[in-house]
């Protein structure tokens, strides 16, 4: 069994409530501008960034694609691109 652990971020209500989009679009979209940001800054992998964002490779190659964040592309990305094929 993977042990996990929870990460709650606090959130003022004055900036949720600043946010100009539906209150279930709040957090899938406050994981993708995390996991973009983080992998964006070498501090996640594509593999883990994806995860975060909560969208499948394809989808998350995209996105970088749209804001115009170049690929990291090493080892580990070669890695994870492989085992994504393999799996498809």
């Amino acid at each position: 069994m993977q042990d996990s652990m929870v990460l709650a971020l606090s959130i003022p209500e004055s900036i949720l409530t600043a946010l100009r989009m539906p209150e279930e679009q709040m957090e899938p979209e406050l994981l993708k501008e995390l996991a973009v940001s983080l992998y964006q800054r070498n501090y996640l992998s594509f593999g883990k960034a994806r995860e975060l964002a909560q969208m499948d490779h394809y989808q998350f190659g995209k996105l970088l694609g749209e804001r115009g964040v170049p690929r990291h592309y090493g080892q580990s990305e070669l890695e994870d691109d492989l085992s994504y094929a393999r799996r498809q």
